[in-house]
């Protein structure tokens, strides 16, 4: 009997009556017309995929087989000209924020086949499926009437499907997110957020949600999933006092890649002066494990703002990494393993007041100085992090891309980077909500840098800034952003800046918004 895990030929799902059932549903979308093949005519080849769907505990729910098309083989300009479809960034999916400080629930609903409903403009010839040719007619091809997964086009066209059929039900869609849509009646306010076949769903009227899911289940086949549980690999709980969000299980599957389950745990993700350089003298190592360990951390940054710099920092050397380099990777696997249960918890508000978006910037100036970390470039580290409310949305830690000569020149570096992200989440939320929100305000620990981004001052240590980076001073003048001085004890962004010691780290960790979720509540 096969194995109940991913397949990888049409021999072993024949024997397997969960797949054999799984592909025989996959033909009944019939997306295509069997035709004469044209004298000519380039076919495109098709295979089949098998993918086990899994909750957030790992059980299998459901078997998957998708008939997908090779199209690789397909050209530009002849076998398809856009290709772009917008999805949903981590940004707006953390704004599941706004949802905990209005007391709203979140929906999910999984679009069944999804690409299958997008409709082509091209002509497109395709050969018959892979144990599903039709007897007597074995000569025949198929013209495609709408997109098959793998097809350059199909993500394209299923978006544009999907954003015509929201788009009569009176949705708008965000001009600051292309994949988010928002619906304003007089019942209330509808949001919907889309990630390729994905939607979330939220309201302040649980019959609006409930009648969006009888619309969209009258158009397309769709699975309702009921509250949001799971996506994109992370566990959202839903509970009465808060909506977390962790990625335990993503936590522990990249430990198992690396050959670190069961380790012993460190107690913060870096040491706090690591000597690591691009021209270490080490062993090479092999950089395909490497790279793939880092893209893994990269995605958890996304519910542990607490590791982004070391995280940050051993992206520098995927392109040659050493001996050196995997010791502070496994280093950082280590903490992961200690910290698997952290995450985020957004507390429910059942007073609604108006919302306040806060931001901290700061740099870390020539990478720790003469005995720094970044011993190659010596350019400062800008890190930034923004609250709604006290929920972190949206955080940032990042190698300039210059050498700053001095600390004010490096934290107003850092504090436009800071402005470019405070004044979207700002935007976006008046879209969504149709109410004003104030403008962010932003804590810089750095007077010089402050009166530098008020001021129009030009001097010997600041008329060589690019002139890029005066766009704080824009957004100052314009009330678009409001800065404010806080002391570097209380400078949240402190973290995202540098390694800290066990003790300062634990601290910031905490007051960044890090907590341990136990069986759905935060400790």
């Amino acid at each position: 009997m096969a194995s109940a895990e991913e397949l990888r030929s049409l021999g072993e799902a024949k024997v397997d009556a969960r797949w054999r059932h799984a592909m025989e549903e996959e033909m009944e979308n019939k997306t295509w017309e069997l035709v004469d093949p044209l004298a000519g005519c380039k076919l495109i080849g098709l295979k089949w995929v098998y993918k086990v769907k899994k909750n957030e505990r790992g059980d299998v729910v459901k078997h998957k087989a998708r008939l997908v098309a090779k199209g690789f083989v397909q050209r530009e300009g002849i076998d398809f000209e856009e290709v772009f479809a917008p999805v949903a960034r981590m940004d707006s999916v953390r704004l599941l924020a706004l949802a905990a400080t209005r007391d709203w629930n979140v929906h999910h609903l999984d679009m069944k086949s999804a690409f299958l409903n997008g409709e082509l403009t091209e002509v497109v010839y395709v050969k018959q499926p892979p144990g599903f040719t039709v007897a007597g007619e074995e000569d025949k091809v198929l013209r495609l009437r709408k997109a098959l997964y793998g097809l350059r086009q199909a993500p394209r066209a299923w978006n544009i499907k999907l954003d015509s059929t929201l788009a009569t039900p009176g949705f708008k869609r965000c001009a600051s997110e292309h994949a988010l849509y928002t619906r304003h009646s007089k019942e209330g306010l509808l949001i919907v957020g889309v990630y390729v076949d994905d939607l979330i769903v939220t309201g302040s009227q649980q019959q609006q949600i409930d009648s969006f899911k009888k619309e969209m289940a009258g158009k397309f086949k769709m699975s309702d999933l009921g509250l949001l549980s799971y996506y994109l690999g992370i566990e959202v709980r839903q509970g009465k006092e808060a909506i977390e969000l962790c990625q335990s299980a993503y936590a522990l599957k990249l430990l198992e890649r690396a050959g670190l389950k069961g380790c012993n745990a460190a107690q913060v993700p870096m040491l706090e002066k690591p000597k690591l350089s691009k021209y270490g003298t080490d062993e090479k190592v092999d950089g395909t494990l490497y790279r793939s360990l880092i893209g893994g951390l990269r995605y958890l940054t996304h519910t542990q703002p607490d590791i982004s710099f070391a995280v940050g920092y051993v992206s520098r050397f995927m392109e040659d990494p050493h001996k050196d380099h995997v010791a502070a990777v496994k280093h950082l696997l280590r903490y992961i393993a200690g910290s698997c249960e952290l995450g985020l918890a957004y507390p429910r508000r059942k007073k609604i007041s108006d919302l306040h978006l806060i931001g901290f910037s700061d740099s870390d100036m020539g990478g720790g100085g003469g005995a720094g970390w970044d011993l190659d470039g010596r350019k400062s580290t800008s890190a930034m992090v923004f609250f709604l409310e006290t929920c972190p949305i949206s955080w940032q830690s990042q190698k300039q891309k210059i050498v700053a000569l001095s600390t004010c020149e490096a934290e107003y570096i850092a504090g436009a980077a800071a402005t470019c992200q405070g004044v979207w989440p700002r935007r976006l939320l008046e879209e969504t909500t149709g109410h004003s929100v104030a403008a962010p305000i932003l804590r810089i620990d750095n007077n010089s840098a402050i009166e530098l981004a008020k001021n129009p001052v030009l001097h010997s240590r600041s008329k060589h800034i690019d002139i890029k980076f005066h766009f704080i001073r824009d957004c100052v003048e314009k009330r678009q952003v409001i800065l404010e001085q806080v002391g570097t004890s209380q400078q949240l962004a402190d973290v995202f800046t540098k390694p800290l010691g066990k003790n300062k780290f634990e601290e910031m960790k905490n007051q960044v918004g890090m907590v341990v979720i136990q069986q759905g509540h935060p400790h």
